[in-house]
């Protein structure tokens, strides 16, 4: 099935406003952090305008812990945030609403938990017109999505765009989706037990022989990854048989049982899901023409 073609309920689909502000790096009363080697490391983390890296960029190996690529965004209000977290989806317009840049449009590229962020997309001449503080509104699109030929799987943080770009095949009830890598369950760490609604799960990436062994060393911000024996229904846990799709959403950690996070996409409980390696069709930036 060619992308483009795979039949959904899009007609059904809602689109809503929702809204945040660019939110500033922050840092606790040490500015240390403890890496899993037992050294302390003072490095950029999570929150601001990131002008360097983004989707599309590699994941693993820059001198920061959780960065979050292009532009992180939240609400300081809880209940505004969750509104963003919730319905925010992978591949949504997003538009800013205040400061120099006003009208300029992105794409949202992923979520992280803690808190609770979520990251847009913007071209270079956007970021440089962007300060701390400007109001970012996405236009939600994608919750209560369903694929009509294949009931199994769920979405979850699939936005519309997204799922009408992808290179799915579904045949009989499964779906075949290409991948950048394939992740073994024990590599997955902090976020178990969590939502998949909201945040992101981390791949464990301080054993740097496991990484390679499972041709993970290469991943890239905004790669789609399946996630073996994994089922994400109505919370991220370990199941046999069961699999996960997700794309790469912030960059790794130097904190033992983080590393780069991901935005779950899909899951099937029932193995409704056959991931294939590939090299093309596999980086959101790319399917959703971010990068040049």
């Amino acid at each position: 099935m060619p992308a483009g073609t795979v039949r959904a309920n899009f007609e059904d689909v809602v689109m809503i406003s929702v809204v945040g502000q660019i939110t500033a790096p922050g840092r606790g009363a040490s500015p240390y952090t403890v890496s899993y080697a037992g050294e302390p490391q003072v490095l950029p983390g999570t929150g601001g305008i990131v002008y360097n890296v983004r989707v599309g960029d590699r994941a693993i190996g820059w001198a920061s812990d959780h960065m979050e690529p292009g532009v992180t965004i939240k609400n300081k209000d809880a209940q505004e945030n969750g509104g963003l977290n919730v319905l925010a989806c992978v591949g949504n317009d997003a538009y800013v609403v205040a400061g120099e840049a006003r009208g300029a449009r992105g794409t949202v590229t992923g979520k992280h938990g803690g808190a609770e962020h979520v990251m847009v997309d913007f071209t270079p001449d956007v970021l440089e017109r962007l300060v701390i503080g400007d109001r970012i509104q996405v236009r939600a699109y994608g919750r209560g999505l369903r694929l009509t030929d294949a009931p199994e799987v769920k979405l979850l943080n699939m936005s519309v765009q997204l799922l009408r770009v992808l290179p799915l095949e579904v045949t009989d009830g499964v779906v075949e989706i290409p991948v950048a890598g394939i992740v073994p369950p024990e590599l997955m760490g902090s976020g178990v037990g969590h939502s998949p609604e909201r945040g992101d799960y981390d791949i464990q990436t301080h054993d740097r022989e496991v990484l390679a062994e499972h041709g993970l060393a290469g991943l890239r911000l905004g790669d789609l990854v399946a996630i073996r024996d994994q089922d994400h229904s109505f919370g991220r846990g370990y199941r046999k048989g069961g699999w996960v799709i997700a794309s790469v959403s912030h960059s790794d950690s130097f904190i033992a049982g983080h590393g780069p996070g991901v935005t779950t996409l899909m899951s099937s409980a029932t193995g409704h899901i056959r991931p294939r390696l590939a090299t093309e069709g596999v980086n959101i930036a790319d399917l959703l023409g971010l990068r040049d």
